[in-house]
């Protein structure tokens, strides 16, 4: 399944209250949402650039995974990158099929109540990928 565009690039961080007056300066925008994904234990703020989308990760809590990657890399830094896809079930069972290992096989949802579904880093040459899917 072809991505139609990057819906966002996840940055994992330690604070946002810290870190989201650099992106306000920096893009020349507001940040236009925050939210915590509770199940997954983080906070997220959200900035528009085109299409695009820079979402900034704090953790809620030191099990979070955004907390674990942090301590690995503590100055923060790109975790993800998200494709949007028409169907995010239909794309990880593509990838599945073509030897790619999911973290999930199933989607689940994610902020801004999009359908999302990562596959491992260890089958995308290191990168974390989330297929996206907007809601209908």
């Amino acid at each position: 399944m072809q991505p139609s565009y990057i819906e966002h690039i996840g940055i994992a961080v330690s604070k946002l209250d810290e870190v989201i007056p650099y992106y306000e300066q920096i893009l020349g925008t507001k940040c236009y949402s925050i939210e915590e994904v509770a199940d997954q234990k983080v906070r997220t703020a959200f900035f528009k650039v085109g299409q695009t989308k820079i979402e900034l990760l704090e953790p809620t809590c030191p099990e979070s995974t955004i907390a674990k990657w942090l301590e690995k890399n503590p100055r923060g830094g790109v975790h993800h990158i998200a494709f949007n896809v028409d169907d995010v079930q239909a794309a990880l069972t593509e990838c599945e099929e073509n030897g790619i290992q999911l973290i999930d096989k199933t989607p689940r949802k994610g902020a801004e109540n999009l359908n999302i579904g990562f596959l491992h880093p260890k089958s995308t040459h290191g990168v974390l990928t989330e297929q996206c899917e907007q809601p209908k």
